[in-house]
């Protein structure tokens, strides 16, 4: 069994969110779902995922934990929920772009959050650090604009003051689904913890989507269709959800907000590799005021 250390929740929390970036990849395919269905089934596909894992590791699932910490696994998973529905909304209501810069404002929520309600005061080096790595992702926001400037190309949607509410909202949403769920992460290990709140997250979204009449039980059978689902519910989801969760063990709830703002460097690593989508320099800027962020959060001690 590994130790929990700093250094440890730190790789997990870069690591998520660099993984992260694999959402915009798999979403690009799924244009045309309906925002319950995706929520659900990404969700669904985790909890499958996580299950074998306990199963084959010959882990507990934990029920006794689970149900002394109902309550809080409960609220955590209204949290998510309306995370993912939100996000997942915004970026059919707006530009992708304005949604994906919006919901990195986590960071700056979660350290109010943890300043004002859990009274954990980031040091003055933390704060710098956020600032510097969010101006980078202004940047790298400027630059894809150029870039869709200069290439006349079509952005699928358009801004609107609805999207970027909901994108807002789901940043903040997280932030205060980070800060609860640290204690609950002090108490619980990460498999037995996240198999739950996946679970429960699912019944959230499926409850939500009463209203809507959505079929969300269909079962994807379109080749087109699984293959992203199920890469949504693996690799950012079951793999990037629960290690950026697993962090909060040695990290304050704002440090590990702000490797999620990897995210949209690992994203543009995939465009590469899969697009052959080639990063403007002002990019590459933007990137490096980002890692230079985090280098000094990172630098940030108890």
């Amino acid at each position: 069994m590994l130790m929990r250390t700093r250094r440890l929740a730190l790789t997990e929390s870069i690591t998520a969110g660099v993984l992260f970036g694999t959402a915009s990849i798999f979403i690009r395919f799924l244009q045309n779902l309906d925002t319950f269905y995706i929520a659900f089934w990404r969700l669904i596909i985790a909890c499958v995922a996580l299950a074998v894992i306990l199963i084959f590791l010959g882990k507990s699932f934990n029920s006794k934990l689970v149900r002394k910490n109902l309550k809080e696994l409960l609220i955590l998973s209204v949290f998510l929920g309306f995370h993912f529905i939100l996000f997942i909304s915004a970026v059919k209501d707006t530009t992708i772009l304005n949604a994906t810069v919006l919901v990195n404002t986590t960071p700056i929520f979660s350290m109010f959050i943890s300043s004002f309600l859990f009274n954990l005061k980031p040091s003055r080096l933390a704060i710098v650090g956020l600032t510097i790595s969010f101006v980078g992702v202004c940047v790298i926001a400027y630059a894809e604009t150029i870039v869709n400037t200069d290439a006349s190309s079509i952005v699928v949607g358009s801004p609107s003051l609805k999207g970027d509410l909901e994108a807002v909202l789901a940043s903040l949403v997280e932030a205060f689904y980070l800060n609860y769920g640290k204690k609950i992460r002090g108490e619980m290990a990460i498999l037995p913890t996240m198999f739950p709140i996946y679970f429960f997250t699912a019944l959230v979204v499926g409850i939500l989507s009463l209203p809507m009449g959505n079929n969300i039980l269909r079962l994807p059978s379109e080749i087109s269709v699984a293959l992203p689902l199920i890469g949504l519910g693996l690799l950012p989801t079951a793999f990037a959800h629960t290690l950026y969760f697993s962090s909060l063990s040695n990290l304050k709830s704002f440090e590990t907000a702000t490797m999620a703002l990897l995210e949209p460097i690992g994203a543009t690593i995939l465009g590469v590799v899969l697009f052959n989508e080639i990063p403007a320099l002002t990019f590459v800027f933007g990137a490096t005021l980002i890692l230079l962020g985090i280098v000094f959060v990172v630098k940030e001690r108890y």
